[in-house]
C-alpha cells in the first residue's frame, strides 16, 4: 500500500509541476524579442503591465487588459503572440 501511495504522489507532484511553466518555444534565446521590444509591443496591444516575468521559453505579465481587467498572460517570446491569457477574478 504504502508502495502505491509513493508513486500516486511522485505522479501528482510530477503533473503539478508539468503545469507550472509554460512552453512558449523551442527557439533559443538569441531570437527571442528583448524584454524593452516585448514591453513595448504588448502595451501597443492595450496591456498595462504590472509585473514582468520569465518562465520556462516564455514571457509572463501581471497587469490588465485594453478592457481594463486584471490578467496573467503567457507570451511566445519570439513574435509576441498570446500562448494563454487568464482572466484574474
Amino acid at each position: 500500500m504504502m508502495k502505491y501511495l509513493m508513486v500516486a504522489t511522485l505522479t501528482l507532484l510530477t503533473a503539478t509541476s508539468a503545469f507550472a511553466k509554460k512552453d512558449c518555444t523551442n527557439l533559443p534565446k538569441d531570437k527571442w524579442m528583448t524584454e524593452a521590444e516585448f514591453k513595448k509591443q504588448a502595451e501597443a496591444k492595450g496591456y498595462k503591465i504590472t509585473k514582468f516575468k520569465q518562465p520556462g521559453s516564455c514571457y509572463e505579465i501581471y497587469g490588465t487588459n485594453k478592457e481594463g481587467k486584471e490578467v496573467e498572460v503567457y507570451f511566445n517570446p519570439v513574435g509576441g503572440a498570446v500562448v494563454k491569457e487568464k482572466l484574474e477574478d
